[in-house]
């Protein structure tokens, strides 16, 4: 696992040390990226279930200003931690261990706004329409906002969801990936 392109391309990242997380392959992060960008001047990403934190770092080694990692595990936290530091640019990054839920409120609470949320959800818990319902109902979106959605093969998004609309989809054999932009 690597940091695929940008200012920090091919920096090597330590995976989590648990079967409880899945990373994004290099594959799909190349190809996140290649839909969404590839390239970006500034904004804030949101990975709100971060596991190594690959893909919040690869958005800012591309260009974002900042990255929200968050994370419930230990374990996971641990490995952002040490791939941040890998990148000396600890000020670029927050790091968050908690549940999404109450995460979401907080970040809520203290005005943030994100361009850019990469929705990576455990595939036994999917909870993704909830969640972008979650991301629009308090305030957290930028007008415009980009949100990637990965899930296994067996999910299917929506096309349109409320202010959402899929700009994208593709399938890598398991993993399923769908972009909305945010017309709110």
């Amino acid at each position: 696992m690597r940091i695929v392109s940008g200012k920090y391309g091919g920096i090597r990242l330590t995976p989590v040390k648990s079967d409880k997380t899945r990373p994004t392959t290099d594959k799909v992060k190349e190809s996140i990226f290649s839909m969404t960008g590839p390239y970006f001047n500034g904004g804030t990403f949101l990975d709100l279930f971060a596991g190594s934190g690959a893909v919040g770092i690869e958005a800012v080694s591309r260009g974002m200003a900042r990255a929200v990692l968050v994370d419930r595990q230990f374990q996971a936290i641990k490995a952002i931690k040490e791939n941040v530091a890998k990148i000396h640019s600890e000020n670029q990054f927050d790091v968050i261990k908690g549940n999404a839920d109450v995460i979401l409120k907080q970040l809520s609470q203290a005005n943030e706004k994100f361009e850019m949320v990469f929705l990576d959800p455990p595939y036994k818990l999917q909870r993704i329409i909830e969640t972008i319902d979650i991301l629009a109902d308090r305030s957290l979106l930028a007008a415009g906002a980009t949100v990637i959605c990965e899930t296994d093969n067996q999910t299917v998004l929506p096309a349109t969801h409320g202010p959402f609309q899929v700009i994208k989809q593709k399938n890598y054999g398991l993993t399923n990936l769908t972009i909305y932009k945010f017309k709110g």
